[in-house]
């Protein structure tokens, strides 16, 4: 059974998965349109955090017992309804319907793509290959929101549902994609008395038994995490600034070309930097990042978000390569999901402070307070780090 085409597949699925059309706009849509104030905003999107922290890891393990096909199809329908159930919303209830249907969609994405990339590689012998391979693939979902997010400011000004019809047709696209995926031969897990005892036994690896899994999992859950409440407060910032609507679109793709950029290059970093660099570099562009948007308010501030997304593209293909060295064919999918767990709960305990803040005293001092924290917890989980394991191999 050949298994190459599934590695150009899962190349248009991720361009696919993340071409989203509303993205660039979402934010004034929810502030504009449906009337939503920034804390509303970051409690939705706990919300939407919860929806895909409860199916996080159980779409894992569903993907290691069912098969990664079936985890990316139903995905794709989640999809489908999530973002058509957003024609029809008109308040801030309607609109936690649309995003628990896509925080579950998410999650049934999360780790099985990732895993049966890794898959597919090993049965071809190119596992060393997983990281670069990994790079290609974020990068080409980062222009594909890039792609999506060119026209979105042109799009909401001339109808505000036309993006997210539009969204609609691209899932269903992807629907299409996921069905023609093959299922690589694995590995089956060792024999359990229970489902729930071999699920949380995984649990047990990954937090408890394996210090250096452990310890990668908690640096990209704080990585995530600085790179993810920008997404949410970027908008409103731009509009502060006098950003001009017509802007917002290429900005939003210029942020995702950098996503894509610098995850291509991830490769090249690490394979020339090594890991303790690596970490110097992404320690700070989170702080120039962070301090860069809380002390400057000029029209060109936006600039310093660019860091970053910079940061992101560069620290998903290392840490990704060093989980999946971890980790083992039956269990790879549910570790993956494991790392967004965490990430997802954490920003459930948080996001929803953040926006309060933002709302009470600025976005200014919201990203001033960020940077704070993200650095000294960068602090704690860089000192945890095996720096003496090779970044790619």
């Amino acid at each position: 059974m050949s298994l190459s085409a599934n590695i150009t597949k899962l190349g248009a699925f991720s361009f696919l998965k993340m071409t989203l059309f509303p993205m660039a706009i979402i934010t004034l849509f929810w502030k504009d349109h449906i009337g939503l104030s920034l804390t509303e905003i970051l409690v939705l999107q706990g919300f939407f955090s919860l929806s895909t922290l409860a199916f996080e890891y159980p779409s894992g393990y569903l993907s290691d017992r069912l098969g990664y096909r079936f985890s990316l199809n139903l995905a794709s329908l989640l999809g489908i309804c999530g973002w058509g159930w957003y024609l029809f919303a008109g308040s801030f209830w309607e609109v936690l319907i649309a995003e628990l249907l896509l925080g579950a969609s998410y999650a049934f994405i999360s780790g099985s793509d990732s895993a049966l990339l890794y898959e597919t590689l090993r049965e071809d012998g190119n596992e060393h290959r997983y990281a670069q391979y990994e790079g290609r693939l974020i990068g080409l979902a980062q222009a594909g929101e890039a792609a999506g997010a060119v026209f979105a400011g042109v799009l909401y000004a001339f109808f505000p549902l036309l993006p997210f019809l539009i969204q609609v047709l691209v899932w269903i696209l992807a629907l299409g994609l996921t069905t023609t995926l093959k299922e690589p031969p694995r590995e089956r897990a060792p024999e359990a008395t229970s489902h729930l005892a071999e699920a949380w036994g995984t649990v047990r690896y990954t937090f408890r038994d394996n210090r250096r899994l452990r310890a990668v999992v908690t640096l990209a859950t704080v990585l995530g995490l600085a790179s993810y409440y920008p997404v949410w407060l970027i908008q409103p910032f731009m509009q502060e600034t006098g950003v001009p609507l017509a802007w917002f679109g290429p900005i939003w793709a210029g942020a995702n070309a950098t996503v894509a950029l610098f995850s291509w290059l991830s490769y090249r970093f690490s394979m020339r930097l090594g890991n303790r660099a690596m970490a110097l570099l992404l320690f700070g562009l989170v702080a120039c990042g962070y301090f860069g948007l809380a002390f400057t308010h000029a029209l060109w501030s936006f600039l310093f978000y660019y860091l970053l997304t910079m940061m992101r593209g560069l620290q998903g293909p290392m840490l990704k390569g060093h989980i999946q060295r971890q980790s083992r064919s039956s269990n790879r999918a549910s570790i993956m999901s494991l790392k967004s767990f965490a990430f997802r709960f954490c920003f459930i305990c948080t996001g929803p402070a953040v926006g309060v803040v933002a709302d009470r005293w600025g976005l200014d001092t919201a990203f001033l307070i960020l940077g704070l924290a993200l650095c000294a917890l960068l602090v704690l989980c860089l000192r945890k780090f095996e720096f003496s394991d090779p970044p790619f191999h």
